[in-house]
């Protein structure tokens, strides 16, 4: 869809701090998209549900998240995934209708109301990777991935399936390129869909390692801690990089805040959403710094927010370590997700069995889960469109 910008003549401050007009001269600009954000007030002081959890409930139990796939369960993928090579379909035609799986389904059915109403996360294992070529893998993966939902872009080339590696790309210019391609850290964020599935064709030498959180404890936690936080968390004044990635008549940001509510509400407990990347808010320096700055600069409040929230995450995640074979899916409305800095082999190293080691390799999807199917309301106005768009 189309985003009008807004120009706005009379400026209004920035966080509540005075703005120096001379900046911008053309007034803030925000995509125009959606209306002003819920005041914080509307907001739950705690929020409740099964989606609220803490790493220790999980940590030692992994039953409770995890799932290795029974033989026959392999057989079952296999056979689906043979069966649509052989009919020499694109990947992206793939859907439950041409790729059965009669005994899987149940559970990947139940799979996705937890995901999308409860703990929002879980990890399969014993997908063989090894065994099976890429094709194979990626069209089993993607078989799996259409229980769960329907397949949207990952980025501005229409690609459905990533391919999370270290492409040597400089993540220092975080204005152009995409973390997920070079190997370092990434902080607690969201990616761009209801849900994100991660399947690990390959591991690295060290690093690269998982952790998640609960958006909902983390959001009591800073309620209780530091409701300042909460408050700038908020409040939509926050500019997140499009990184190029736009259509035409669009600015290279939008506007927004990072916690939102739900458009259909009713009770004492509105759902909380959380969309939101540091490395999109922190790229902005050659739109919000200089003379010819367009975008306000991150107030100190946003800076000490950003600082707190990561703090908190971390403070309050699960940490898991991929395995080749595993597929994690994550519920990206509840849960947010970060990864350790990793090193490769080198190159000419073996692996233990001898073979030619493997640099590390992650096939992406990134699903969308309309209304109509039991998803949560979103506080997006376009979430519910954009659902019925990609289901057709």
């Amino acid at each position: 869809m189309s985003t009008t910008v807004v120009h706005t003549d009379t400026i209004q401050s920035h966080a509540g701090e005075p703005v120096d007009l001379s900046k911008f001269p053309d007034g803030y600009k925000t995509s125009g998209q959606h209306p002003p954000c819920d005041p914080t007030s509307e907001f739950p002081k705690v929020h409740r549900g099964p989606t609220v959890w803490k790493a220790e409930d999980y940590r030692e139990n992994p039953d409770l998240w995890t799932h290795h796939f029974t033989q026959s369960e392999i057989e079952e993928i296999s056979t689906a995934a043979n069966a649509f090579i052989e009919h020499d379909l694109p990947l992206t035609g793939i859907s439950k209708t041409n790729f059965p799986l009669p005994n899987l389904s149940k559970r990947l059915e139940a799979l996705r109301q937890d995901l999308i109403n409860g703990k929002g996360f879980y990890l399969f294992k014993g997908i063989p990777v090894r065994e099976w070529d890429l094709r194979k893998c990626a069209t089993a993966y993607m078989g799996i991935g259409t229980y769960l939902g329907y397949f949207v872009s990952q980025n501005g080339r229409g690609h459905v399936l990533g391919h999370v590696k270290d492409l040597g790309e400089d993540p220092t210019k975080t204005d152009r390129v995409r973390i997920y391609r070079t190997n370092a850290r990434q902080y607690f964020h969201t990616d761009g869909s209801d849900i994100v599935g991660l399947l690990c064709i390959a591991k690295s030498l060290s690093g690269g390692e998982s952790d998640i959180a609960s958006t909902h404890h983390v959001f009591n936690v800073l309620q209780e801690r530091h409701p300042d936080v909460v408050q700038t968390l908020c409040e939509p004044n926050w500019y997140f990089d499009r990184k190029g990635e736009l259509s035409e008549g669009e600015e290279q940001w939008i506007r927004g805040s990072i916690f939102y509510l739900e458009n259909k509400r009713a009770g004492d407990n509105p759902r909380v959403y959380a969309r939101f990347d540091p490395m999109n808010v922190t790229s902005l320096s050659r739109f919000n710094s200089g003379p010819n700055a367009v975008i306000p600069p991150l107030s100190e409040k946003q800076k000490h927010a950003m600082a707190i929230f990561e703090q908190t995450c971390a403070e309050l995640s699960l940490h898991m370590i991929l395995a080749p074979g595993d597929i994690q899916f994550v519920s990206n409305s509840h849960v947010f997700h970060a990864r350790t800095a990793y090193t490769d082999h080198p190159a000419g190293a073996l692996d233990e069995d001898g073979k030619p080691a493997r640099r590390r390799h992650l096939m992406r999807l990134w699903l969308a889960a309309p209304e109509s199917e039991g998803d949560g309301v979103c506080h997006i106005m376009t979430h519910s469109r954009k659902s019925e768009e990609v289901s057709k």
